[in-house]
């Protein structure tokens, strides 16, 4: 079998042939649902759908190593002898067993894919407005872990996530207001409460991006701005 890819670029300039499905119900790009899911941002089925899709990923590259290989093999840069024929038919073989992992690798994310369109399908329209920048980053910091401490002197609260981002506590009680944040009240705060992402907080990371305005037409040369009728 052909080694991992060489770094997570690469991995990522491979496509598969359900990118468009896994993009039109989630909203977002493979690379960006791959970010959400290395944040811990992403819910149980769509995290696992991306689990599947980087095995299937894999499994592409796979593919692609034998066919290069195969057509490097008989594009006439070698002598045709015994030693180049057992070679191709070795390369045939194992191009046939990546192709074998790459469709069980398939199946994998097409079984994924099914709660996924099922909740989207049967999701009610999102209500809530999309996200500040401020928000979403507070967000995202409190998905990569976060506490809440009472600072010993002073006794002011604030969250520290595990990035080190520093998150106001007014600022906590409108996203925990929100439903977006959660609390752990089983820890003491001045041991430091983990804070943690609701369903409802991953969701409106992983919304789809609002719509852009459609622009205004122009007004065309010569032509006054309409205006309502004047009584007469």
């Amino acid at each position: 079998m052909p080694p991992d890819p060489a770094s997570a670029a690469a991995a990522r300039r491979a496509l598969s042939s359900l990118d468009h499905r896994i993009e039109a119900v989630t909203g977002h790009d493979v690379d960006a649902l791959g970010d959400h899911r290395d944040r811990g941002v992403l819910d149980e089925p769509q995290a696992r759908l991306v689990d599947r899709h980087r095995e299937l990923v894999r499994a592409e590259t796979g593919v692609t190593f034998y066919r290069t290989l195969l057509h490097r093999l008989s594009g006439g840069e070698f002598p045709v002898d015994g030693a180049l024929l057992q070679r191709i038919g070795r390369t045939v073989g194992q191009l046939e067993e990546a192709a074998g992992v790459r469709d069980a690798a398939a199946d994998g994310v097409r079984a994924a894919l099914e709660p996924v369109e099922a909740a989207a399908a049967g999701a009610a329209p999102e209500q809530r407005g999309p996200l500040s920048a401020g928000d979403r980053a507070a967000l995202l910091a409190i998905a990569g872990g976060a506490k809440l401490y009472a600072h010993l002197l002073t006794g002011r609260w604030s969250v520290t996530a595990a990035s080190g981002t520093r998150i106001p506590y007014a600022d906590l009680q409108r996203l925990e207001g929100a439903g977006l944040i959660c609390r752990d009240t089983g820890h003491p705060v001045h041991a430091g409460q983990p804070v943690a992402l609701t369903d409802a907080g991953r969701a409106a990371l992983t919304a789809r991006p609002a719509p852009a305005p459609a622009p205004k037409p122009a007004a065309r040369p010569g032509t006054w701005p309409s205006t309502p009728a004047h009584r007469r």
